[in-house]
């Protein structure tokens, strides 16, 4: 049996789409056929260039300025995707900071700005999303979450908290707007080579790191973009609630 996801007519939009992870994310959802608003909150250029690639390849995009850890910002970036293409049917909750910060150090503006975006942006967004998600009736969440989520992670506890507090709030989502057809899961990266982690994985610890993937290797955005490809398209049509790790098997060896 042969399948093919076909995202044609449906439109998706990426919060911090515009570089890494986020980036591959649109493309890769563009080049599936939905049209796709690109979120970003400060590199226009780097947007503009998304959706110049996009255009290019014959699909459909526009960039979108807002700061998702603003409830005013997320309402109008959800209103103003939805008014570019008439509907909404993905969204993709991947903005994201991660910022080393140990807990005896950690300040409170440290903590308040990691879950004002990592996790309060996602709620925001999720809230301002819901009435187009259910009038598509194959409505879909898909939040970026972390493999720091499972093993914790030293140095960034407040990133490993906030994506922890984002795996309850995509479970709870499951069941609370399963009656509507729309589903929510997650996409959890191990480590990924982003402009944000390419200097440590040059490290000694970085090549250690490499030896405990049991792939031997970091996971690169295309590889994340897949995973999000398949959980926006018909084929997880039943899939609900679960997390969907892409890190190389190193959860396990942990």
């Amino acid at each position: 049996m042969a399948f093919m996801i076909d995202l044609r007519g449906k439109a998706a939009l990426v919060t911090g789409g515009s570089r890494g992870i986020g980036r591959e994310i649109a493309i890769e959802l563009a080049a599936a056929g939905a049209a796709v608003a690109v979120n970003y909150r400060r590199s226009r250029r780097e947007a503009e260039s998304v959706v110049r690639e996009i255009t290019a390849a014959g699909g459909r995009a526009i960039p979108i300025k807002a700061d998702v850890s603003s409830p005013a910002d997320a309402t109008a970036l959800l209103r103003s995707a939805r008014s570019a293409f008439g509907r909404l049917d993905i969204l993709v909750n991947n903005a994201g900071i991660w910022e080393e910060a140990s807990i005896e150090r950690m300040t409170p503006r440290d903590l308040e700005r990691t879950l004002a975006v990592n996790l309060k942006g996602v709620v925001y967004c999720c809230r301002a999303a819901v009435p187009a998600l259910r009038a598509s009736r194959t409505g879909r969440i898909i939040n970026i979450s972390s493999t720091a989520a499972l093993l914790g992670e030293p140095l960034h506890s407040h990133y490993a908290a906030s994506k922890g507090g984002l795996e309850a709030l995509t479970k709870s989502l499951a069941v609370e707007l399963g009656r509507w057809r729309i589903t929510s899961n997650s996409v959890a990266p191990g480590w990924t080579v982003t402009d944000m982690t390419v200097r440590e994985l040059r490290t000694a610890k970085g090549k250690k790191l490499l030896r405990e993937i049991p792939l031997r290797k970091v996971a690169t955005p295309p590889e994340v973009a897949a995973a999000v490809v398949f959980l926006a398209s018909d084929l997880s049509s039943h899939i609900t609630g679960v997390m969907i790790p892409v890190d190389g098997g190193y959860r396990i060896r942990r």
